[in-house]
């Protein structure tokens, strides 16, 4: 099916460079005006969140998230995709912990605790999802494990077989234990973060190894209107490849789980979501709405970077960016072509 070009001018933030289309947020303004909520829509629209990670770069989409959650529009959404960091960030959207999802990177995640590269001297991981998930998100700021039990907007949870490198989506968990060891799943990398994590007789890891912004997944699933989070600016995303020798860790990676190391290196992960997000004429598009929100300035934040005042800025840059998105959007005139149903 050739694909129809819904408005191809840029969305209107300070590094707009993705082709994005405002109706995403006329279509998402629009619901708030009608208090539309999950299950009761009147709309035939099906408009799905994703949120990107990458460790503590999650920071911009905190921010981001936080200002999805004050302009009232966290339930306008009708499904929510992540990764890594971005799986935290979009299930604190849905169970409405916006400000949390910013403030968690600079109070509780940049620190020793969380990061230190001294642990690998005792072979234990540089990253503690232990003390995330069950110090931090029970006690410091305990997550509503339990509502995303039977949440009326279904977080979908990418995690990546450590055996094939293949990534998958996991929803709908039955316990909180099985929620907690998603979580932990989607956000693990051998040697860094800890082992795989077994589930349902497989190991998994890092859902963003396999598919770090799964906006395709989610057009393929039916969505008509996605927005994404992006965790980095435009130019850090389109930098080309220098093609000098795999980075120290990546070739460790490589070590314990072959292919590991080359499939972590942003800019081979994230080609063909960028492929996906610039041209609006791209066939996998198929007439669906598609807008990125992305930081307009960087703040230096990288996955494991937990200088304090640094993540501070990607929270704001990150919010900034999406008041600025949505502040814009009402300018233009919402499109009054009715969206088809897709799927």
């Amino acid at each position: 099916m050739s694909a129809a070009a819904p408005n191809p001018e840029p969305a209107r933030q300070a590094d707009a460079a993705l082709s994005g289309d405002d109706e995403v947020l006329h279509a998402l303004l629009r619901r708030r005006a009608a208090g539309s909520r999950p299950g009761s829509r009147t709309d035939n629209h099906r408009i799905a969140l994703v949120v990107g990670g990458g460790g503590m770069r999650g920071a911009y989409a905190g921010g981001m998230v936080h200002a999805l959650q004050q302009a009232g529009l966290a339930d306008a959404f009708d499904v929510v995709y992540g990764a890594s960091a971005g799986a935290f960030v979009g299930s604190a959207l849905v169970l409405g912990r916006g400000h949390d999802a910013a403030r968690i990177f600079p109070d509780d995640m940049a620190c020793k605790e969380f990061i230190d590269p001294r642990r690998l001297g005792a072979r234990a991981p540089m990253v503690s999802l232990d003390y995330l998930i069950d110090e931090v998100l029970v006690h410091t700021r305990p997550a509503d494990w339990d509502a995303l039990l039977d949440s009326p907007v279904p977080v979908r949870v990418v995690v990546t077989d450590a055996e094939n490198m293949r990534p998958h989506v996991l929803e709908r968990l039955p316990t909180v234990l099985a929620w907690k060891r998603v979580m932990r799943a989607t956000a693990t990398i051998p040697w860094l973060a800890g082992p795989p994590v077994e589930l349902d007789g497989r190991r998994w890891i890092d859902g963003s190894v396999g598919d770090p912004l799964p906006v395709l997944r989610a057009l393929r699933d039916g969505a008509t209107h996605v927005l994404a989070l992006l965790t980095r600016t435009v130019p850090e995303l389109r930098r080309s490849d220098p093609g000098e020798r795999t980075p120290l860790w990546a070739r460790s990676l490589d070590v314990i789980v072959p292919g590991l190391g080359a499939m972590a290196q942003d800019v081979r992960r994230h080609a063909d979501s960028l492929a996906l997000l610039s041209d609006a004429a791209h066939p996998d598009r198929d007439g669906a709405h598609l807008l990125a929100i992305t930081p307009a300035r960087t703040a230096g934040v990288r996955g494991l970077t937990i200088d304090v005042p640094r993540v501070e800025r990607a929270v704001r840059f990150g919010y900034e960016a999406a008041v600025a998105a949505l502040a814009a959007a009402p300018q233009r005139a919402p499109r009054s072509r009715r969206q088809r149903p897709r799927g």
